[in-house]
């Protein structure tokens, strides 16, 4: 079993690197393509542009592919093992978690939408709205990680608070780098 469990584990982390990165790598391209229609648009501008571009498809497409989804479905995998062979069905703290699951694979497909319209160049969000995005993936991260370490111990009350406090002070960050940004 504990094999099974460090499995599941490592994989959830790769799984994580992987949509990490990959909104990270979603931001550089559409504010790349944000600096160009700003730009003169002379030829060296033309050329950069689409060098960057070509280049930020071939990174998201290994990472996307190479590591993001192979970490989600081994993930997925091993943790449904686990579930199986320890029986934790009827757990509470399961349930919970299992919910967090399942929005975090709905993350994952509108990550995938976003790759998918990013590679047929259509840019439907901001740089900015991206970054807030970048940060649901550590919501899930925080929330799932408490529940299954707190388990029965936890408080449910203070735990949606703390997650409020966390996402509130996210997206207070969000905006103070952008505004440091501005100003740079």
């Amino acid at each position: 079993m504990l094999y099974i469990k460090a499995l599941h584990i490592i994989f959830m982390v790769t799984w994580f690197a992987g949509l990490f990165y990959i909104v990270r790598l979603f931001i550089y391209h559409v504010e790349t393509r944000e600096e160009f229609e700003k730009s003169q648009k002379q030829q060296a501008d033309v050329i950069k542009h689409e060098v960057l571009i070509k280049q930020f498809k071939l990174m998201q497409k290994r990472l996307w592919y190479g590591i993001t989804w192979p970490g989600g479905i081994l993930t997925t995998v091993f943790g449904f093992w686990l579930l199986i062979k320890m029986n934790l069905w009827s757990a509470p703290y399961m349930h919970i978690k299992l919910a967090f699951i399942f929005l975090l694979i709905l993350y994952h497909f509108s990550c995938q939408y976003i790759y998918n319209r990013l590679r047929r160049d259509i840019i439907s969000y901001t740089g900015n709205q991206l970054r807030v995005w970048n940060e649901v993936a550590t919501l899930f991260l925080v929330a799932i990680v408490f529940v299954v370490v707190l388990k029965n111990t936890f408080n449910w009350i203070y735990g949606v608070v703390g997650l409020i406090v966390f996402a509130a002070a996210l997206m207070a960050a969000i905006k103070i780098y952008k505004i440091i940004r501005a100003k740079s």
